[in-house]
């Protein structure tokens, strides 16, 4: 049976990228749309026709006509009854000749948030699709109604919400901000305002024109509200700051701050805190500004600020879970629901702006926080390049929608890494360039390297990118994990739980921290000795799942069960076994299972613990 080769004309230009394959042999399969909207809808993607897949295997039939198959496919994209939009130019289709046969390959492109949702069929609420890690899926209402809210250019939080006033605000949050402004800019002609006259300025209170309502806004009572008018006015409204620094695994961690009554918990209150703690023990150099004063003041400092800002600006009030920033002892971690509405290029291309909450950013702005230059993510990473620390990590998960921006606070080299791989490939690893040594550092200390991964920690183009980790393939120091699907890489040689995800010094990307593993016991998921997700019989039960990207939803639910059989298992290791993302694993699967009843939690008491591990019930 043909292999899909590393370097075949069929594959997108760019590793990384999601591929789909399809027969085309009757026509243009009316799957395609689904794909179509679900790729447009997600991170975008590539269609081959051509190829069909029958009992997990890729049969390569190429299509009788491409010239017709083409004409039929641009002509239902012009159909809005087929599909609702065309995000398609001429480039993006091509017919690739291989091997005497002829394909066409589609290049989808991400949807930008004005595109949103792309549907098929008339009716978005019932042609709306999503591309998760095991296939295409039908988006609930929900989901749908969170998009077409994105495609306002109408601030979110600028609604006037009824029956709640300048009354709902908190004075004492009100006057910090005040002073906070009046310390940034001093002569600034707001500041002359009243109270009420301040808020009108920064769009906290509003008189909406067209019904005549006058009132507190959406983003007032977020930024300065008391803790009874939040939980009135913003039901789904949650913020919670966790530190976990002990190497003790009994504590679960060391300093926590929610909305718990104590504090007027708006997001004014909750930035303070958060800010001062997360920057408490940063060394800060001794410099002088120009009035001969010390700056306390680094570009550590300032790219802390504005990643807790950004979380706080892009959320989705309406989401899931809330804002959510952990501290551990080598990363920072914050998770803020809904979507990126701008995609991963343009976010690290940067001056590209789309704030979800424009009221919000601007209060942020006032006081110092969140540029709206596109620059936001520019400065993050150079506070952190400054330390030459590792680059931050964003992913994005669906069902929920969630964005994640990982800080990792460890050298983008470290030295014991670097020794044991030179000890490892020798001399051949000092020939290789600063993209190449990044790509084999990171598939040791993260587990895998992708493209999108190389991006945010060189700054290089994908293409260019491409070629130096097809050139590390061909080289023997990586090897791909899949061909398919979000194609990742492995050092050569290495199975997927031979090397650790993160060494205890990384921390970047393990599920455990110091302050979190457990002990190490037989009865362990952490336990190299007895631990089940080494066992053989697993990754052979688990086989037809690495082989097959999609399976349905039935039949996975049955095979994780089986492997939880066994032993405890955290996600991860189930996404090792499954070769699944295991965020989407919890996400879709793990969460449902123990709500069930078919699957319990090793803590019961801490559902979220970054160590949580799975057994059938």
């Amino acid at each position: 049976m043909r292999q899909l080769d590393l370097f075949s004309p069929l594959l997108p230009t760019a590793e990384g990228s999601d591929t789909e394959f399809k027969s085309a042999r009757g026509g243009l399969p009316g799957s395609f749309w689904e794909t179509y909207s679900a790729m447009a809808n997600t991170q975008g993607g590539t269609i081959v026709l051509g190829v069909a897949e029958r009992s997990g295997q890729l049969v390569w039939e190429g299509v009788p006509d491409a010239a017709q198959l083409r004409s039929v496919l641009w002509s239902q994209l012009n159909d809005r009854q087929k599909v609702s939009r065309n995000l398609l130019n001429e480039d993006d289709v091509r017919t690739v000749a291989d091997e005497g046969r002829q394909y066409v390959v589609v290049q989808v492109p991400r949807a930008t948030r004005r595109d949103r949702p792309v549907y098929v069929g008339p009716n978005p609420l019932a042609g709306t699709f999503r591309r998760a890690e095991d296939g295409d899926y039908r988006c609930s209402d929900d989901e749908v109604r969170r998009m077409l809210a994105d495609q306002s250019d109408s601030p979110a939080d600028a609604q006037v919400v009824d029956h709640f006033g300048a009354g709902d605000f908190d004075a004492d949050t009100v006057r910090q901000y005040r002073n906070r402004f009046a310390s940034r800019d001093p002569d600034h002609p707001w500041l002359s305002e009243d109270d009420a006259g301040l808020l009108l300025k920064l769009g906290a209170l509003r008189r909406d024109r067209a019904s005549g309502i006058e009132g507190a806004t959406v983003a007032g009572l977020l930024m300065f509200g008391t803790f009874a008018a939040l939980r009135e006015a913003v039901p789904a409204y949650h913020v919670d700051f966790r530190e976990r620094l002990s190497a003790d695994p009994a504590v679960r961690w060391t300093d926590r701050l929610l909305p718990d009554g104590t504090w007027e918990s708006n997001l004014f209150q909750f930035f303070q805190r958060v800010v001062q703690r997360l920057s408490a023990d940063l060394k800060i150099p001794f410099q002088l500004d120009r009035a001969l004063y010390r700056k306390d003041d680094t570009i550590v400092h300032e790219a802390i600020r504005e990643a807790v800002v950004n979380a706080l600006i892009h959320a989705d009030y309406r989401g899931q879970g809330g804002i959510v920033i952990e501290r551990f002892a080598e990363r920072i971690e914050l998770s803020n629901p809904g979507s990126l509405l701008v995609s991963r290029e343009q976010l690290l291309r940067g001056s590209v702006s789309e704030c979800r909450n424009k009221s919000l950013q601007l209060m942020f702005q006032m006081v110092g926080g969140g540029e709206k230059a596109g620059s936001g993510m520019d400065k993050i990473r150079a506070g952190w390049r400054s330390q030459h620390w590792r680059s931050p990590k964003i992913e994005e998960t669906l069902q929920p929608d969630r964005v994640r921006l990982v800080l990792p606070m460890v050298s983008l080299i470290p030295a014991e890494v670097e020794a044991e791989l030179r000890e490892r490939f020798g001399e051949q690893f000092a020939t290789l360039d600063e993209t190449g040594v990044q790509a084999v550092v990171t598939a040791r200390v993260e587990g895998s390297v992708t493209n999108g991964r190389l991006q945010e920690i060189t700054g290089a183009h994908p293409k260019d990118i491409t070629g130096v980790l097809q050139s590390l393939v061909r080289e023997g120091f990586l090897e791909q994990q899949n061909q398919r699907r979000w194609a990742s890489y492995r050092l050569a040689g290495d199975s997927p739980q031979s090397f650790p995800r993160s060494s205890p010094r990384s921390g970047e990307d393990s599920p455990q921290s110091a302050a979190d593993s457990p002990p190490s016991t037989a009865d362990s998921p952490q336990s190299d000795r007895n631990s089940p997700h080494c066992a053989p019989e697993l990754w052979a039960k688990a086989q037809r799942a690495r082989e097959r990207p999609r399976l349905p939803a039935a039949e996975m639910r049955a095979l994780i069960e089986t492997l939880c059989v066994a032993g405890w298992l955290t996600a991860r290791e189930l996404g090792e076994l499954l070769g699944r993302d295991p965020d989407n694993l919890q996400s879709r699967f793990l969460t449902a299972m123990v709500r069930e009843g078919r699957l319990r939690l090793r803590y019961p008491d801490v559902p979220n613990r970054p160590d949580q591990a799975y057994r059938a019930a």
